[in-house]
């Protein structure tokens, strides 16, 4: 039985990955490297496609490398303890801001980006993987997994409702908050995956292939749980990457700028806080209500539905500042579904992976639980790139002016822009959710 110190531990890491640095860079990048680092909607596009494409096949490599590691801190940790520090490093560089022309910034976020999905997938994948040797109860699989949720959840609310309040405290141009910002929350990320690595442990030994062959890789696709719950996985990341990737235009634009309550700035991501603290409620009740309902199918299964009817709800929400607080209370209810699932999918994830081992007589955990991160980057590369063109075909564009350096925005349609944004926000996910529902309804694995 694994110790509460653990299992704060294993949250750590997530609260790390998800909390920090996959919010930041779900949420603030696209709006980040249009309206402040002065990339092309064109450009933020392709970078966010081409980075996460790349990750199609770097994770899988880790996945098959971090499975054949051995050292004394096990087969897994050892990747969180060496590589914290780079990855914090790069994530803070990612959001500087260079005196550059628009080819110097251009290969400067190329690069950086690149490599900070590499500094990704080193700590995220063995991370993932942690699940499949720290213990073989499916309980403590599910106790596991939704504290990695909550952890994840309470580090993302309290990075973005304090995001513009250090905004503010930090001062200056957007250029220089967001690299002091980029420095404060790396090391903070940097901090949570070197006490992941150090706090937890790995019980289990995984069965090794005696030498390296693509034969694990043959057998994925062989294994028809696996393909579905990735391609669920996908959806999942579609659904949650339309609604990070828009919100900050949805304010920009249809909100026209923050909004202010009795003292409280909300802005795009104090907005989404409150998605965060109902998600990170509700990953921690994820395990009971899958125990009352029967199985881990059927709790995604509903939660599925939740997010379809909210979702719709939301496009017939005035797109007025005055409804703020009706949008804030769909926001919840969608979170709810969100919540519940969030925790499931790795959950599952573990149970692919013991059907794998089952089949195939030899340990794929890392190569599994490495499609789960793909999935994670699939999902949100394309649905990043698809907000990024979609608003260009409504008539948004921007550059870096070659004379003067600066950011320059151009909207030719303000109407078709905003209701671009405001059906990216809800009946994208919409759809996308009905899909993922339809594949949990033919998924074969019951528990």
């Amino acid at each position: 039985m694994a110790k509460l110190r653990e299992k704060i531990g294993y949250a750590l890491g997530d609260a790390a990955a998800g909390g920090i640095t996959w919010k930041v860079m779900s949420i603030a990048f696209p709006l980040f490297f249009t309206n402040v680092f002065g990339l092309t909607v064109a450009d933020t596009a392709t970078l966010m496609l081409i980075a996460r494409m790349f990750d199609v096949v770097t994770d899988p490599l880790m996945g098959t490398l971090a499975d054949r590691t051995q050292s004394r801190w096990g087969t897994y940790r050892p990747w969180l303890i060496l590589g914290a520090i780079p990855f914090g490093l790069i994530f803070a560089l990612l959001l500087y801001t260079p005196e550059f022309g628009p080819v110097g910034k251009r290969i400067w976020a190329y690069s950086l980006y690149l490599l900070m999905m590499v500094a990704y997938t080193a700590v995220n994948v063995p991370y993932g993987s942690l699940l499949g040797v720290m213990t073989t109860d499916d309980n403590e699989k599910n106790q596991f997994s939704s504290f990695r949720m909550v952890g994840a959840y309470a580090m993302g609310f309290v990075t973005l409702l304090s995001f513009p309040y250090l905004q503010k405290m930090v001062g200056g141009t957007d250029q220089h908050q967001y690299a002091v910002l980029g420095a404060f929350f790396g090391v903070l990320a940097a901090a949570g995956t070197l006490a992941c690595g150090l706090l937890t442990r790995e019980r289990l030994k995984p069965i090794r292939a005696e030498k390296f062959s693509l034969k694990p890789f043959a057998d994925l696709f062989r294994n028809r749980p696996w393909i579905i719950l990735t391609l669920i996985g996908i959806c999942m990341n579609f659904f949650n990457g339309f609604r990070y990737a828009v919100a900050g235009y949805m304010f920009e634009y249809c909100m026209h700028g923050d909004v202010t309550i009795s003292g409280l700035i909300i802005n795009y991501t104090v907005f989404m806080t409150f998605g965060e603290l109902t998600c990170m409620v509700f990953g921690g009740v994820s395990p009971a209500f899958t125990k009352w309902v029967g199985s881990k199918r059927k709790a995604f299964m509903w939660a599925a539905i939740i997010c379809v009817v909210t979702s719709v709800l939301y496009f017939f929400v005035p797109m007025d500042p005055a409804y703020i607080w009706m949008m804030v209370a769909v926001v919840i209810l969608t979170s709810v579904g969100i919540g519940i699932y969030s925790p499931l999918l790795w959950s599952m994830y573990a149970d692919v992976s013991d059907y794998s081992t089952a089949k195939n007589g030899t340990s794929s955990t890392g190569l599994i639980f490495s499609s789960g991160t793909m999935a994670m980057k699939f999902g949100t590369a394309i649905s990043g790139s698809l907000v990024a063109l979609l608003l260009g075909v409504a008539g948004f564009s921007s550059g870096t002016d070659s004379a003067t350096g600066q950011t320059v925005v151009t909207i030719t349609d303000p109407i078709a822009v905003n209701n671009m944004i405001w059906a990216l926000f809800s009946i994208f996910p919409a759809i996308i959710a009905v899909v993922m529902w339809g594949l949990l309804y033919i998924y074969p694995i019951k528990k």
